[in-house]
């Protein structure tokens, strides 16, 4: 591991890069907010499939790819005199010390559900309308749901255990199959949304991670199902020439 004069001095380093790409490199020259977003947000996915894929050494190049976005952003604005990458550090470190009473402030507080209380008190207090202002429009419905989630059970406004969520969740299916009876498509919407949201709620109460769980299924479904698209190939034959018993038999061989 790195000393944190060896960090520092990385940490200089790069800046003297960006610094010099900015001055000499074509492509470098005209990049803008705009025109670096849709690349940061691809990044932050190659971010999350690295986590996912439980790889340190990727996890580290991926860092390094965002890190470098931070800087450019801050490169960029410093040029228009806005802010540099210190007022964005700044910024960051006042705000955690802000928000960390019980570190900083003398506070005391038993447990970590105190602490995710106080935190959302304080977002208000600093100005905040409501306790679930600055959530991102454009964030993946399963995380804007998870995020919603965290932020009101901050407040208190939550489930006061497992069963209750669960019953929840059978209450939202019988409301579902009532509505597909009467073949209701904006209500089927609607309440199948309702259904997602109890379940995503269910798993923040069994601490696991909706996204990535339904993203590890993801990934499982794509290679057993490349596992029977190879053994077809092998045979000389097409998924759609099998029938549904010939293809259930493969997709189990597939699990082992």
């Amino acid at each position: 591991m790195n000393s944190r004069t060896q960090q520092l001095n990385s940490l200089n380093k790069l800046l003297d890069i960006i610094d010099e790409l900015r001055e000499k490199c074509p492509w470098d020259k005209k990049q803008t907010f705009n025109s670096l977003r849709h690349l940061t947000i691809e990044e932050t996915f190659e971010l999350s499939e690295a986590i996912i894929e439980n790889s340190e050494s990727d996890i580290r190049n991926e860092l390094g790819d965002l890190l470098l976005h931070v800087f450019f952003y801050a490169k960029i604005a410093s040029e228009n005199n806005s802010f540099d990458i210190g007022d964005v550090a700044n910024s960051i470190s006042k705000k955690l010390i802000n928000r960390h009473p019980h570190v900083y402030g003398g506070l005391s507080f038993l447990n970590e559900e105190q602490v995710k209380r106080n935190w959302e008190e304080i977002k208000l207090k600093e100005g905040n309308k409501s306790v679930l202002s600055g959530l991102p429009k454009s964030l993946p419905p399963i995380i804007k749901a998870q995020r919603i989630q965290d932020k009101v059970s901050g407040v208190g406004f939550d489930w006061e255990n497992l069963n209750q969520v669960r019953k929840k969740i059978d209450e939202e299916l019988l409301e579902l199959d009532v509505e597909i009876i009467d073949k209701n498509i904006e209500k089927i919407e609607e309440v199948f949304g309702d259904l997602l949201f109890s379940m995503i709620n269910y798993a923040r109460f069994l601490k696991i991670d909706p996204s990535m769980s339904l993203e590890k299924t993801n990934i499982k479904f794509i290679n057993r199902f490349k596992f029977i698209e190879d053994k077809l190939n092998l045979m000389g034959k097409k998924i759609n020439e099998m029938s549904v018993n010939e293809i259930e038999l493969f997709w189990q061989e597939s699990k082992f």
